[in-house]
């Protein structure tokens, strides 16, 4: 199953500390093999969630200034492991991920400017070509019992009723901040509640419905070529998953949503100041749990 992580944004809102850093390197707690809490790149947890998801093959979309740093974070560094062999009770995490390394193929695709969230995704089709795949920014992480279930769901869904995209979506106070998505109930799936989406608007000023999407996906090919023709014939100043979406339901997609339910888990994102304490907090709380809980 193909992958595509996004890390291509500018994070203007996390400035000055994006002027430095990527915002997807922002760390939040998870746990080690022994319970321990330990901290992790956002984008470090998305790509585990990616694979815990049956995802084998991943393109990370960055900016070119960030290549070099992204490529050392998710490379094997066999030197570094030498050097600190003796204290191999700290490099229990940092092995796990390297043997998770191991098995994926990863790609890397460079979007040359910043020109929106559906052109960063745009510049992954040589690496996906004609397969379905699962796109997930890595700036927002979803928190799960069980780590990729989500994710699975979706792209069990997109392949049984042969759709052109699978949403999650969530319950927000103000619509006006999100993509937003209309739907009409469609019964259940995996135990979520279903949605057959009938039209999704980025950021609309008078919302039709409190469905907001999160930036995980599951998609056919055909959104690109949709990102090809709203490129082509808006001339966007950002190219957005949004406005693509709304083109295949305009010629006749078929696209449905799930709807992220408190039980079945949590998204956490860590694009403001506000979102990323937020999301530390809950993790942390989490991960604090998870260690007081019996064996």
């Amino acid at each position: 199953m193909h992958g595509v992580l996004t890390l291509a944004g500018e994070g203007t809102r996390m400035l000055p500390w994006t002027r430095g850093l990527r915002k997807e390197f922002l760390p939040l707690y998870d746990h080690n093999p022994d319970g321990d809490p330990v901290l992790k790149p956002v984008a470090h947890l998305v790509l585990e969630t990616l694979v815990e998801a049956g995802v084998d093959d991943v393109t990370l979309v960055v900016g070119a200034k960030d290549l070099a740093f992204v490529q050392n974070y998710f490379s094997i560094d066999q030197e570094f492991l030498a050097r600190h062999s003796h204290h191999a009770e700290r490099l229990a995490t940092t092995r796990r991920f390297y043997r998770t390394l191991k098995g994926l193929r990863l790609r890397y695709a460079v979007q040359s400017a910043p020109l929106g969230f559906g052109d960063a995704v745009l510049q992954a089709e040589p690496y996906v070509g004609h397969s379905p795949f699962i796109l997930h920014a890595a700036d927002a992480v979803l928190l799960e019992p069980k780590r990729g279930a989500l994710l699975r769901t979706m792209s069990r869904l997109l392949e049984l009723e042969s759709s052109d995209a699978v949403l999650l979506v969530r319950r927000v106070a103000d619509p006006t901040r999100y993509g937003v998505v209309e739907g009409i109930a469609d019964g259940r799936f995996g135990g979520l509640p279903k949605l057959k989406v009938t039209g999704m608007e980025e950021k609309p000023k008078r919302p039709k419905s409190p469905w907001a999407a999160t930036a995980a996906y599951a998609f056919s090919p055909k959104l690109f070529d949709a990102l090809r023709w709203v490129q082509s014939n808006d001339h966007p100043r950002e190219l957005e998953v949004t406005a693509a979406i709304q083109h295949l339901l305009s010629t006749g997609g078929r696209v449905s949503a799930l709807v992220l339910t408190t039980r079945a888990g949590e998204w956490r994102s860590v694009g403001s100041p506000e979102g990323f304490a937020r999301a530390l907090q809950r993790t942390r709380h989490r991960t604090r749990r998870a260690r007081a809980r019996p064996a």
